[in-house]
């Protein structure tokens, strides 16, 4: 199954001439079909978490990847955000969800998790959890999810599990 989702803006500017310009941006999330999509995946993974975040490559690259469903999202042919998802025990579980630092803050992130809430519910899915890093909490409030447990660490940096019924 390959799923490509277009998101289409026009971003109106004045440049250094004081003339408006028009920028045509478009985003599309993709699921991951081939190599150079899934090197794509990790190199946003390695930009956020291992670069960013000072987690080490052992815990970010793991043995799920390779079983998981992996998905990209692109911003005029630019990786920008990726993230993964798997079932387990008949729910869904949504993971390595990012967006490189220059892309946040402009519903990027929403994106990924519209495409991977549909593709779960594509699969039978009716119920998906994710393990939410402290700071990301209130971005998944906002998309529905709920905590569901206490504090915990993981790779050194606090996370609630919260889940949502799709």
């Amino acid at each position: 199954m390959i799923l490509i989702v277009f998101i289409y803006f026009i971003n109106w500017t004045i440049d250094e001439t004081f003339q408006l310009r028009k920028e045509e941006i478009f985003m599309i999330v993709e699921i991951v079909n081939n190599q150079q999509q899934l090197e794509d995946a990790y190199a946003i993974r390695q930009k956020v978490f291992i670069e960013e975040q000072q987690v080490d490559v052992e815990e970010e690259i793991d043995e799920h990847d390779k079983t998981a469903t992996h998905f990209v999202l692109y911003d005029n042919s630019k990786p920008i955000g990726a993230g993964r998802f798997r079932i387990v025990d008949g729910v869904g579980k949504v993971e390595r969800i990012c967006v490189v630092a220059t892309d946040r803050k402009a519903g990027s992130g929403k994106l990924i998790m519209n495409e991977i809430e549909k593709f779960a519910q594509s699969q039978g899915i009716s119920k998906v959890k994710l393990n939410a890093q402290k700071h990301a909490i209130g971005f998944y409030e906002n998309l529905g999810y709920e905590s569901i447990s206490e504090e915990f660490i993981d790779a050194g940096i606090p996370h609630r599990t919260m889940i949502k019924n799709l």
